[in-house]
């Protein structure tokens, strides 16, 4: 039993409620500072522990708390995607919070803004590793009070405290229609164990289902309605098309750390819950996609993801351009490179789920990327209007070069990463549909280009304006990390036939037999746990 499989998670929930009794003993910063970067730095050593586990094994680890075996207890199974995704986000956030120590200079309240932010890194890594689609519930409902609290985190501002109740809202609203997909599928299936779920729910054909006593017609429509309950809840939490309507006020109002973290790390939670939903749960061999006579329900929901996701990269692409708010403009990218990525969710493909995964890291690191670079001139000039800061660019050059850095990251420009993925996910919608499908990836592209430049035009070659007279603020720090992680998105585009590999692992772990492998792995453990194993 590998104990930090399960650590990581439990560590930072415990470690956030343990910094806020700090202020009981001590105001200085810098204790909070190396806290919340120690803490993060060991989450982030944990993930890597767990990334080398299950590739060293080729096969999910299973880590059973409190020694209860599946699928009595809740477990954390970690397969290839888990594994993957789980380094994304400890590498993510560690640069967060290094970036953090910089941006809460001066700023009242820290102590709470490192607690949430702990907060929802646990609430990140919970989901992604859980094994119980309960337990998923529970670490949604931690990383979305976490987001509620660090996107009101200016309590003065009117407009923080509306982006604030507006997502949780729409969060709650998330949240209960996943909670009642759950009674769903515990009345279909009797169990809320992942594994124990993907083998149900591919037993049976005619009669009854052996484990719930209801006939096979009941469970299949149960099963069903509790998936299009779930996949709802997922894309709002994504903010996919026709459900994205609260970010582009959510992820702007928040400190700028925040916003890289929301648009960079938060909302693929909902792309990860809808593959675990999709294929390792479920898939086109499971109950609810036989024996129908017609366009079985399966092929109708990746159709409508795949359509969701066209209508969202378009959408945000083009709203990109007409945005004078550089942190608005930024969210309406995400809105449009989280259409890109549900599109190859949707392919079901090998090329599209590895593509989608890539996807992911790269829109994870050049978002963040680029919601700090721009982040600086905007905390030290005040202002988020690109018009009113035109030409800051040209005093701080570091910046401006990992903005420029990120930014062609971000199209998908060769050699960067993005580019790469871009291609996989082109390859995987010309396997589907042809040219005219895949063409949609470079129409998306090419549109953004206009609010990618926008930025670009404004920070370099329009003439300095409202920022003349305002004082200019020291950065080297900071600008120098901005730097390396421009630079990074540059590195990783040269390893790029070593990463594609590492998705295609992941992709192979989506497939019918790498989910026979992840129900395996909880029966495995289950044996070795249960009395006389």
């Amino acid at each position: 039993m590998i104990v930090y499989v399960g650590l990581a998670p439990l560590m930072l929930v415990v470690a956030a409620f343990i910094l806020v009794l700090f202020t009981l003993i001590t105001g200085r910063k810098i204790i909070y500072d190396i806290y919340a970067l120690l803490l993060s730095l060991s989450a982030l050593i944990f993930t890597i522990l767990v990334f080398n586990l299950v590739y060293g094994d080729g096969r999910p680890t299973v880590y059973p708390f409190g020694g209860w075996p599946p699928p009595l207890g809740i477990v954390y199974e970690v397969d290839f995607l888990g594994a993957f995704l789980g380094v994304v986000v400890g590498v993510v956030m560690f640069l967060i919070v290094l970036y953090s120590i910089w941006y809460t200079s001066g700023l009242s309240g820290f102590e709470y803004y490192y607690a949430l932010l702990l907060g929802m890194e646990a609430g990140m890594l919970g989901c992604i590793y859980t094994g119980d689609a309960f337990n998923l519930f529970v670490m949604f409902e931690v990383l979305a009070i976490s987001c509620y609290g660090l996107v009101g985190f200016y309590r003065s501002s009117p407009a923080a405290v509306e982006a604030a109740i507006k997502y949780a809202l729409i969060g709650a609203l998330a949240t209960t229609l996943y909670f009642l997909s759950l009674v769903f599928i515990y009345g279909s299936f009797g169990t809320l164990n992942m594994a124990d779920l993907a083998l149900k729910s591919r037993l049976g054909s005619i009669g009854y289902f052996p484990y719930s006593g209801f006939p096979i017609a009941d469970v299949k429509t149960g099963a069903l309605v509790a998936l299009a309950l779930a996949l709802w809840a997922f894309t709002f939490k994504a903010a996919l098309f026709p459900s994205h309507f609260w970010l582009p006020d959510a992820h702007p109002e928040a400190p700028t750390p925040v916003s890289a973290a929301l648009s960079g790390l938060v909302v693929k939670i909902g792309v990860y819950a809808t593959v675990r939903f999709l294929y390792t749960i479920f898939s086109s061999n499971s109950l609810i996609a036989r024996g129908f006579h017609q366009i079985p329900p399966w092929s109708l929901l990746t159709y409508i993801l795949l359509a969701l996701g066209l209508v969202s990269g378009v959408l945000g692409a083009l709203l990109m351009a007409i945005q004078t708010d550089v942190k608005r403009l930024l969210a309406y990218s995400t809105i449009s490179h989280v259409g890109l990525i549900f599109m190859g969710v949707a392919t079901g493909s090998g090329y599209g789920l590895a593509a989608a995964t890539y996807h992911i890291m790269n829109h994870a690191i050049g978002k963040a990327l680029l919601f700090m670079s721009t982040g600086v001139l905007v905390k030290i000039f005040n202002m988020r209007d690109l018009d009113r800061i035109s030409g800051a660019g040209r005093f701080y050059p570091t910046v401006t070069v990992a903005t420029f850095l990120g930014i062609l990251h971000m199209i998908g420009v060769p050699p960067f990463s993005g580019f790469y993925s871009k291609l996989l996910l082109y390859t995987s919608l010309f396997e589907m549909g042809g040219v005219l499908l895949a063409s949609s990836i470079i129409i998306v592209s090419a549109i953004s280009i206009f609010g990618y430049a926008k930025i670009i035009y404004s920070l370099i070659f329009k003439s300095p304006k409202s920022i003349v007279n305002k004082p200019m603020g020291r950065c080297r720090a900071v600008s120098v990390l901005m730097l390396v992680i421009g630079l990074s998105t540059f590195i990783l585009g040269l390893l790029a036939d070593t990463l594609i590999a590492v998705v295609l692992k992941v992709a192979e772990a989506l497939s019918e037999d790498g989910v026979a492998i992840y129900i395996q792995s909880a029966l495995a453990a289950a044996e070795k746990l249960s009395p006389g194993g």
